[in-house]
């Protein structure tokens, strides 16, 4: 069973940011107990969360390890409202390691708010019953702590954040009032939460991990990146003279924008983004899963984290490629992709056995 929800932030920039995300529940036998805790999914660059496998791994993990689990796009990953096309190429040009990391803050505040998952408590009640949605509108404030506050270049003390947060199992479905005082003992406010990420989404979990040291109970990447400079030196060459340029989709071929805030962003935070440098003053479990096939210097960049962590379980996925050969559209599990899932379940259940 999954629900939907829409995070709407800051909606007086020019370009409005929406989280939009997936919330994936494990089915539970009669008499069992659910296990609190979360597992959220970052998608990588020129990613989202309906590529490929990240639903069947989202609905997978959350079966196997009890976890709620919830599959995002951050919000300037390009992908508008249809949910897999780049109709939002401005907002990809402008994607920064930053503006996720601010996506992360206010997806965690959003997840541990009381509304939240109040929303979710009643729409799992009312899921017997055929096509249920249920709606509602509030505000977040989460005070931010000093380590946040270093992550989010918000404008004020407190993040504000206008929502609305939708959990439906059909797209035609009546809505469902929720009352907005109601208060239950469901808040995730103290569980575990886990982050993994795949590629690109890998560094921007570490990052936010080495940022928040006391936030997250694990960390999971998936083939991910430990070298955050992602673009060539023609492109940076182009960007710094021009202001623009452009990064292909090998997989439908369109030329997307980059604008020079992605090297800025870089640029600025050239210390902050050294995962490799400042690993070894971790203090979070971290398990990297990655195929014996991944691109070039992946598997270098790997060896260097585990070289510098003595906390980094490294698990290598044999004859696995960038995506554990998984395609999209989705085509089925393949034998590489089961054994990421399984690899990460068994070991997040060992962490929330620890």
């Amino acid at each position: 069973m999954h629900y939907s929800f829409q995070l709407d932030m800051n909606p007086e920039e020019p370009l409005v940011r929406i989280i939009r995300g997936d919330v994936f529940v494990p089915h539970l036998s009669l008499g069992d107990a659910p296990q609190s805790g979360v597992l959220i999914i970052c998608h990588g660059f020129k990613g989202f969360k309906d590529w490929g496998f990240f639903p069947h791994t989202a609905a997978q993990l959350a079966e196997k390890t009890g976890l709620m689990t919830v599959c995002f796009n951050f919000s300037h990953n390009g992908i508008g409202s249809d949910l897999l096309t780049f109709s939002e190429p401005e907002k990809f040009a402008v994607n920064t390691y930053t503006y996720e990391q601010e996506d992360l803050t206010a997806l965690l505040a959003l997840i541990r708010s009381d509304e939240f998952n109040n929303s979710l408590e009643h729409a799992k009640a009312n899921s017997t019953a055929s096509g249920v949605r249920s709606t509602s509108s509030f505000t977040v404030h989460t005070a931010q702590s000093s380590a946040r506050s270093n992550t989010s270049n918000l404008q004020s003390d407190h993040i504000n954040i206008e929502q609305e947060a939708n959990f439906s199992t059909n797209q035609n479905s009546q809505a469902l009032k929720v009352p907005s005082a109601i208060r239950t003992d469901n808040s995730l406010k103290d569980a575990p939460i886990f982050i993994l990420g795949h590629s690109r989404g890998g560094a921007t979990a570490i990052l936010y991990a080495l940022d928040h040291p006391t936030e997250l109970t694990g960390v999971i990447s998936w083939n991910g990146v430990t070298n955050m400079d992602l673009y060539s030196e023609a492109q940076k060459e182009e960007l710094r003279r021009t202001g623009r340029s452009q990064v292909i989709n090998a997989r439908t071929g369109e030329a997307l924008p980059l604008d020079a805030v992605v090297l800025h962003d870089l640029e600025l935070n050239r210390a902050r983004y050294d995962l490799i440098g400042r690993i070894s003053s971790a203090s979070f479990p971290l398990l990297l899963v990655q195929g014996s096939d991944d691109l070039p210097g992946f598997r270098d960049g790997s060896a260097q984290i585990v070289e510098h962590y003595a906390q980094t379980s490294w698990h290598t996925v044999q004859d696995a490629g960038h995506t554990f050969n998984a395609v999209h559209p989705f085509a089925g599990a393949t034998d590489a992709l089961d054994d990421a899932i399984q690899t990460t379940a068994t070991w997040i259940r060992e962490q929330l056995q620890a």
